[in-house]
């Protein structure tokens, strides 16, 4: 993931970014580090995940990062009530980064199961922070895909499901089904376009392909679902 943002990016094409976090000297700091990028706009933030729902309503963020332990409403309750608002109106949902406090961390995993994109550890480096916003909403690659492997099987107690292929799975054809494996492993775009030496542009194809015949939002949803059914390699 690159850190270095672009040198100059029209406010039409920066990333909208919202933060709920109930604690306001936090959100003082993310919101600083958020506006000193040119490609980023801080477009607002909420003081739990009730208000966040409300100000995600308004603001239509891109990407949104989400404290998990709130009042009033918490992250994951939160995380599923921005998406299904969005479902609802038809229109694109933002992408949803959750924030932690430890790296295993059960609520974690339920907000993903909710439908975040990802998690970050909230002691992390701006750098890394400012990557991940950038990397999720690419949509090109998973946010420390081994992280997020490891946390599945912790708390899964190392049980993938039934090992059963949905009939859905199926469907994919020999080409996505091994793009399928690459992308569950975290392989970003360009590392599965020199595997299957193909262009980008085709591996993203055959990925939105993969997400639309199983029905998943994204790559981390992916990665869950090759490692709820057995399908990881």
């Amino acid at each position: 993931m690159t850190t270095t943002s672009p040198t100059d990016a029209p406010t039409a094409s920066r990333i909208r970014v919202l933060l709920v976090d109930d604690q306001a000297l936090f959100r003082a700091g993310i919101r600083m580090v958020v506006s000193s990028q040119r490609d980023l706009e801080f477009v607002g933030e909420a003081g739990d995940g009730a208000e966040g729902v409300e100000v995600a309503a308004r603001t239509r963020p891109d990407v949104v990062l989400m404290d998990i332990r709130m009042p009033n409403m918490d992250g994951i309750a939160a995380t599923a009530a921005i998406l299904e608002q969005a479902d609802r109106e038809k229109r694109p949902a933002p992408r949803i980064l959750v924030l932690t406090t430890f790296d295993l961390d059960e609520a974690a995993t339920r907000a993903i199961r909710s439908g975040a994109s990802g998690f970050v550890l909230k002691d992390s480096d701006p750098e890394f922070l400012l990557a991940a916003i950038r990397t999720v909403h690419a949509g090109t690659s998973v946010i420390a895909a081994s992280a997020t492997r490891e946390l599945f099987e912790h708390f899964d107690g190392g049980n993938q499901g039934s090992k059963v292929a949905p009939e859905a799975f199926g469907a994919l054809t020999t080409r996505e089904r091994d793009i399928f494996q690459s992308a569950a492993r975290g392989l970003s775009n360009s590392e599965i376009a020199q595997l299957e030496y193909l262009s980008e542009a085709t591996v993203k194809t055959h990925i939105s392909r993969i997400l639309a015949k199983l029905s998943l939002r994204d790559r981390v949803q992916l990665v869950v679902y090759a490692y709820e059914h057995g399908l990881t390699m």
